[in-house]
């Protein structure tokens, strides 16, 4: 498969709104998961979580991993 530049131009406004809900939802986790006391789970796991599980990562943070 031959790299496209035109290909890339069409794609690229449908992957740029992604990429930055990806990105800001990274860094409000990490930050989140610096403020709590606590997690359910080892802090370092879930931050391990959060930056490697890309989109899913903190979403999974979001609803299993924080301590109400």
């Amino acid at each position: 498969m031959d790299f496209n530049i035109d290909m890339l131009m069409k794609y690229l406004p449908l992957l740029v709104p992604i990429l930055l809900v990806q990105v800001g939802l990274m860094i409000y986790c990490l930050v989140d998961l610096s403020r709590r006391a606590q997690t359910r789970g080892p802090k370092w796991l879930w931050a391990v979580v959060i930056v490697v599980g890309q989109l899913w990562g903190p979403i999974l943070y979001l609803f299993v991993g924080r301590n109400e």
